[in-house]
């Protein structure tokens, strides 16, 4: 009798059209694939070296500006008029300077769950929270996706991470994840499935969620997957796409490689100290620590549930004077929302400089690349050195709130205490 199956194992067990267990290969049909103005230059000009400058799927083929948007050098600007150029040809989707992160951008109008979702980018994680499968390849192999409209995959064994207890006040998912990423390693989970479960998930939002499949990959998981629920139908009927609702789940004699829980019910806010993301320790640890920048968005915490944190703690408040403070909404509907609740008015007020949606400083591009010996306090997911721009700078991950609260006193802050 045929064993249960885990999510990763259905969803790609249906699109290879067979039954498939963990460390099968297979070659399955992609439903979204994405680039960004980092890889998606590679990915045409190996197109375009193979003969196949081509799509299959143009309709559900995405290339982003993100990384450098706008493009602060004429090198950047002219791989944006490759990837329009591109577009054009192929009639592919194009979503142009400041219109947003990519990982945010697929979730709110792209990815469903069941789905296979592939980008040029290892965050491509992000998207699991929605029930998709989704997960980052290199240029060359996006080339082929975006030829072909399928690639192979080594079925991967799964993690069930079982979160469990009443989540504290001031702790929040990223809290959660660099808790995790703590205990089992940056190389802990390497080409595994994180499939999250639990009490404390059932009764978290999509944007949680989203926050720990997209550094499912900091633990060097393939995926970050959850069920879907009424969590996931509320999610897509806000974004106008309730029609793509499906359940999917595990089986319950699902068979997995390792379970892993977690009691949060006693978890502080979490910081993650230069220059690994598994260098984890709680804030009192680090309480005190002088920061030069506090920057929050970026694909892991710029949603509007982080702006509504960190707007919460800002309020009324002023940055430190010599802590600079930068906000950068995830996308233009994050942004447009954040105006209507006159979240950015309340960020400007307290000092910080607002920017169109976009990665920001996240990957050292520009919009606030660090000086020598400077540190930086981020929502982003990566602080390994150099991450910012410059190796000489030093990089902390929080949460929005622990982030706002460092704002206010210019190094690093219990948001419980502000």
């Amino acid at each position: 009798m045929a064993r249960g199956k885990t999510i990763v194992e259905k969803i790609l067990g249906e699109h290879a059209s067979k039954e498939v267990s963990a460390n099968d290969f297979v070659v399955a049909d992609v439903d979204v694939c994405f680039a960004h103005d980092g890889t998606g230059p590679l990915a045409i000009r190996q197109l375009q070296s193979l003969g196949m400058e081509k799509v299959a799927r143009p309709e559900r083929t995405i290339m982003f500006m993100d990384h450098a948007s706008p493009s602060p050098r004429k090198e950047l600007s002219n791989a944006h008029l490759l990837m329009r150029s591109f577009a054009k040809k192929t009639g592919i989707q194009l979503s142009d300077v400041g219109c947003g992160v990519c990982h945010q951008i697929i979730a709110e109008s792209h990815a469903n769950p069941g789905d296979i979702v592939v980008g040029a980018d290892s965050h491509t994680c992000t998207a699991g929270a929605l029930g998709a499968f989704a997960t980052g390849v290199g240029s060359t192999d996006m080339a082929i996706v975006m030829a072909l409209g399928k690639t192979w995959f080594l079925v991967p064994e799964t993690f069930r991470i079982r979160v469990e207890g009443r989540i504290p006040r001031m702790v929040f998912a990223k809290d959660i994840m660099l808790f995790l990423i703590g205990q089992i390693g940056a190389d802990g989970a390497t080409y595994k499935s994180l499939e999250f479960s639990g009490d404390s998930i059932s009764g978290m939002d999509v944007a949680g969620r989203m926050t720990l499949a997209n550094m499912a990959v900091e633990a060097g998981a393939k995926c970050g997957l959850f069920s879907s629920d009424e969590k996931t139908e509320s999610y897509l009927k806000e974004h106008g796409r309730e029609e793509a609702f499906r359940e999917v789940y595990p089986d319950e004699d699902a068979r997995y490689e390792r379970l892993i829980g977690i009691d949060v019910s006693g978890l502080s806010p979490m910081v993650a100290c230069p220059d690994a993301v598994d260098n984890v320790k709680t804030v009192d640890e680090v309480e005190g620590t002088r920061i030069d920048q506090v920057y929050i968005g970026t694909c892991t915490n710029g949603r509007i549930e982080d702006l509504r944190v960190a707007a919460k703690i800002l309020e009324g408040e002023k940055r430190h004077t010599d802590t600079r403070l930068i906000v950068i909404p995830a996308s233009t509907e994050t942004y447009l929302r954040a105006l209507r609740e006159a979240l950015i008015e309340t960020f400007i007020e307290a000092g910080a400089v607002v920017m169109a949606p976009s990665c920001g400083p996240c990957v050292g591009v520009h919009q606030g690349v660090l000086g020598n010996s400077e540190v930086c306090l981020s929502t982003q997911n990566r602080n390994f050195r150099g991450r910012m721009g410059n190796p000489e700078g030093l990089i902390y991950l929080a949460s929005p709130a622990t982030a706002a609260a460092t704002a206010i006193m210019g190094e690093i802050a219990d948001p419980r205490e502000v």
